[in-house]
């Protein structure tokens, strides 16, 4: 490559918790695709544009094998991620990848999801009940942030929520802070047990889940338990982390949180902005199967493209005034969720959850305020998804 590569930027300028790392910022104005420099000496490409990061989630000349990657941050040169473990579809290309996703689409439709905000409405009525109890301040983070997803996620695979101590820590693992390959691995396998013994059960005695319908089809308990996994971590880890960094966010923003208070039709378009502002999952990345003409360069076989979300969802050229919170805007087409093949297959319960936790918490505490300055609320830096350890709240 004629042009210097690139650094992988992630630190987040001091003051400014929602935007995407400045350099990412200022690199994206240069151009849609620039080289990049892997800390093992690797030269791939990083993708900024809204297009070009579209183009690639569609294609499938480009792979999302976990095996195939190279590491994006310095101190894991020597670490090579094994092949995904058999039900983990999220590291896996058709016809794999399809085969898994096929036999879960039917259990995450709209329709379905839309059937279970009853009971998400319940849940967060619950635990608004025991805030208002406890009193401010209290850390909205367990307080109400986590145990929506938990809940809802734990019903609706039919894993008992009394179990969640024994894998909520290696859940979080996965997604988390500092974790190295070697940890989110063995954290997997930890999750991966605890369902297989569930599905044990399951298969003698079944109950009316995602998990024991799942018993019924050609899944082995490899597979259905590495499966399971997969959506029992996603579905305790993403969502929880928009709930709390999207409060965060419509905190410091309070006209508009005093809009979402005040129009409850508002809530659909508000949590579309919120993915796109806040883009919890920051990058991905694919690996070029072949030789890929992309924005006028050469993409060579084996090159990793990283795919940088939070940048496509600041484009200037896809969202006007794009570094503006506007509940109204109405983001259509946003990469929060990502797309292609491999887009979000939660997001439709994600968008419940969400729909029914701001407006809720807007209601029942319309004088929220965080308890302690924003500059000292602790922020998931480093993590595959993005967030807030704490959010210490009153009112």
């Amino acid at each position: 490559m004629a042009e210097s590569a690139v650094e992988l930027p992630t630190g987040r300028t001091p003051g400014r918790p929602f935007d995407p790392p400045a350099e990412l910022t200022r690199i994206s104005v240069e151009a849609p695709l620039n080289p990049l420099a892997f800390p093992d000496g690797h030269e791939g490409w990083l993708a900024t544009g809204y297009t070009t990061v579209r183009s690639v989630l569609a294609d499938r000349r480009f792979s999302s094998r976990s095996e195939l990657m190279h590491p994006l941050l310095p101190g894991y040169e020597g670490a090579v991620p094994p092949p995904a473990q058999p039900g983990a579809f999220l590291d896996m290309d058709a016809p794999e990848h399809t085969r898994y996703r096929r036999l879960l689409a039917g259990k995450f439709t709209v329709r379905r999801m839309a059937q279970l905000a009853k009971r998400i409405e319940q849940v967060a009525a619950e635990h608004l009940d025991a805030m208002e109890r406890h009193g401010g301040p209290i850390d909205l983070v367990p307080a109400f942030a986590q145990p929506i997803p938990a809940m809802v996620i734990c019903e609706l695979l039919g894993v008992p929520y009394a179990d969640r101590e024994r894998f909520q820590a290696d859940a979080a693992k996965l997604f988390g802070v500092d974790a190295t390959p070697e940890e989110q691995y063995e954290a997997f396998g930890a999750v991966s047990a605890y369902i297989r013994e569930l599905i044990t059960a399951k298969r003698a005695e079944p109950t009316d889940d995602v998990l024991s319908d799942l018993t019924a089809s050609e899944l082995t308990d490899d597979e259905l338990a590495g499966m399971g996994a997969l959506l029992l971590a996603a579905g305790l880890d993403t969502t929880a982390n928009m709930i709390a960094l999207g409060t965060f966010a419509l905190l410091q923003h309070p006209d508009q949180w005093a809009a979402l208070r005040a129009d409850p039709d508002l809530t659909g378009p508000a949590v579309e902005e919120l993915m796109r502002y806040l883009t919890i999952v920051p990058a991905v990345a694919r690996v070029a199967l072949e030789d890929v003409e992309l924005d006028g360069r050469l993409v060579k076989s084996g090159s990793t493209v990283v795919l940088a979300s939070a940048a496509a969802n600041r484009d200037p050229a896809k969202f006007a005034d794009p570094d503006t919170l506007d509940l109204r805007r109405n983001p259509v087409g946003h990469v929060g969720f990502g797309h292609g093949p491999h887009q979000c297959l939660g997001q439709q319960l994600a968008r419940v959850e969400m729909r029914v936790a701001f407006p809720a918490l807007a209601a029942r505490f319309p004088g929220l305020r965080l308890a302690i300055p924003a500059d000292d609320v602790p922020l998931r830096e480093g993590a595959d998804i993005y967030g807030v350890t704490t959010l210490p709240v009153t009112w």
